[in-house]
C-alpha cells in the first residue's frame, strides 16, 4: 500500500514539474522547442565521428547543410571554390619562431568523405545552457552605455585615423582591445593569430579575431572569424575555431559557426566550432592560425580561408546588404563579453594570453602579417591604423615593431580583474 501511495505521489510530482511555468513557457513547451531546434540544426549524417575531446562531428551532405534553410538560399547554386588565386594572397613578412596551427582534435578520429561537410553536433544540454532557444548560437546584443558616450583613449583623446576622430559607442557588456582601419572600400583582410587558452568565467566568452564591417554603429553588418573560448556556447573551456556574422549589430540576425542558416561550408576538412591545438606556452613555443576573409569579386561572396589556403566556405552575397559591395572598417584583436565589464568587481575573464600587450612575444597574444585588400586587389598592410583598448587597466593594445622585423606586430590582451582593475 505504501508503495502504491508513493507511486501516485511521484506521478503527481512529475506531472506538476512537466507543466511548471518557467517565465512564460512551461517546461514541456521548452523541451518541445529544444527538440524542434535540434532537429533543425542537426542534419542527417552520412558518417559520424566521435572525437577524443567529446565532440561529435557529423559528416553532412553538402547540399543538406543548415545554410539552405535560409529563404534567400533555397535555390542557391553552391560555389565550390573561390575565383581568386591563393598564391596572389601571399604577404611578405617573417613569422619568427611561431608555428602554423592547422590541427583540430576531431581529425585524429577520422575524416569526412568528399561531398560532405563536417558539422559539430549540437546537443540538448547546449541549447538548455542558452538564454533561450531563439538566442542560441548568437553573440549577445550590444547594449550602448549612453546614447552620447564614445570610447576615448586613456589620455582623454578619441582614437583617430587621418586626424578624423572615431565615434565608437561604449558597449555595456563588451570590452575590446583592437587595431582598426576605416575609410576605404575593403574587399579582404587577414592575420596570423597567436593561439592561447585564457581563463574564462562560466557566463563569459573571449575571442581573438578578424572583423570586416559596414554600416552605421547602431545597425552594422559584420563577418568575423578567429578563435574563442566560450563555455556557455560549447560546454567547455577549450580554444575553438569560430566564424560569426550579423546583419543588424547582433540584434536578431546571425550566429556562430553553422548554428543558423547563413554560412555555406564547402570544405570537408575543417569543422567550425571544433577545438584547435596545439596551444602556445608562456616563454615557450608559439602557435598561430591564419585567418583570411576575402570577397570574390565575380560573385560578391565573402570567403573564409584558413591556414595555408583551405577555403572553409563563404557568406553568400544574397544574404547581405551593405557588405555585398565592400567593408568600410576592419578590426583585428580581442573581445571579452561579460555582464561584469565596466564595473567593479570586474570579471576575471582574460583576453588573449591573459597578459598585457606590453609583455610582448612569448607572453602576450599577438597578430602578425596583418593585411587588407582593397579594389587595387593588392594584399597590403593598412596605410592608416589606430589602436584602441576600451578598459586600459584591464586589457591593453600595442602596435609594435619587433627587433629587425619589417612589419608591425599587434599585441593585445590582459587578465581582466587585477589591482588596477578591481
Amino acid at each position: 500500500m505504501a508503495n502504491f501511495i508513493f507511486g501516485v505521489f511521484l506521478i503527481l510530482v512529475l506531472s506538476y514539474l512537466s507543466n511548471r511555468v518557467t517565465g512564460n513557457a512551461t517546461v514541456k513547451e521548452i523541451h518541445a522547442d529544444v527538440d524542434g531546434k535540434l532537429k533543425q540544426l542537426n542534419k542527417p549524417a552520412v558518417k559520424t565521428i566521435q572525437s577524443d575531446d567529446g565532440d561529435i562531428i557529423d559528416c553532412v551532405d553538402i547540399y543538406r547543410q543548415p545554410a539552405f534553410d535560409h529563404p534567400a538560399l533555397r535555390n542557391h547554386v553552391i560555389q565550390m571554390k573561390p575565383n581568386f588565386n591563393f598564391k596572389e594572397m601571399e604577404f611578405n613578412s617573417k613569422n619568427g619562431s611561431s608555428k602554423l596551427t592547422v590541427f583540430q582534435t576531431w581529425q585524429k578520429s577520422g575524416s569526412c568523405p568528399k561531398g560532405t561537410v563536417p558539422i559539430r553536433r549540437i546537443r540538448r544540454e547546449d541549447l538548455l545552457r542558452a538564454q533561450s532557444v531563439q538566442q542560441f548560437g548568437r553573440k549577445p546584443q550590444e547594449v550602448v552605455l549612453k546614447s552620447n558616450t564614445t570610447i576615448e583613449h586613456k589620455d582623454g583623446r578619441f582614437p583617430s585615423i587621418n586626424s578624423n576622430a572615431l565615434a565608437l559607442p561604449a558597449i555595456v557588456n563588451r570590452s575590446a582591445a583592437i587595431l582598426a582601419t576605416v575609410g576605404a572600400n575593403y574587399t579582404g583582410a587577414k592575420a596570423d593569430i597567436n593561439v592561447w587558452n585564457p581563463n574564462v568565467e562560466s557566463e563569459d566568452f573571449t575571442t581573438a579575431q578578424v572583423w570586416l564591417k559596414a554600416g552605421p554603429n547602431d545597425n552594422f553588418e559584420s563577418i568575423e572569424s578567429g578563435w574563442t573560448v566560450n563555455p556557455q556556447l560549447y560546454g567547455d573551456k577549450k580554444t575553438r575555431l569560430f566564424a560569426h556574422w550579423t546583419k543588424d549589430s547582433y540584434k536578431t540576425t546571425g550566429c556562430f559557426d553553422l548554428q543558423c542558416s547563413g554560412f555555406i561550408q564547402t570544405s570537408s576538412k575543417i569543422a567550425l566550432g571544433a577545438a584547435i591545438s596545439p596551444i602556445s606556452m608562456e616563454l615557450g613555443q608559439q602557435y598561430y592560425i591564419t585567418i583570411g576573409i576575402y570577397m570574390d569579386e565575380n560573385t560578391n561572396n565573402w570567403w573564409l580561408i584558413f591556414g595555408n589556403g583551405i577555403a572553409i566556405g563563404y557568406w553568400p552575397a544574397s544574404t547581405l546588404n551593405v557588405l555585398k559591395n565592400s567593408a568600410t572598417m576592419v578590426e583585428w584583436g580581442g573581445q571579452v563579453y561579460s555582464p561584469n565589464v565596466r564595473k567593479s568587481p570586474h570579471t576575471k575573464t582574460a583576453m588573449g594570453s591573459g597578459k598585457f600587450a606590453s609583455s610582448l612575444k612569448g607572453n602576450a597574444c599577438y597578430m602578425q602579417n596583418i593585411a587588407i585588400v582593397d579594389f587595387s586587389t593588392q594584399l597590403q598592410y593598412p596605410p592608416e591604423v589606430t589602436t584602441l583598448a576600451e578598459e586600459n587597466y584591464c586589457y591593453t593594445a600595442l602596435n609594435h615593431q619587433d627587433g629587425s622585423e619589417s612589419s608591425l606586430t599587434f599585441y593585445f590582451g590582459g587578465p581582466g580583474q587585477n589591482y588596477n582593475c578591481p
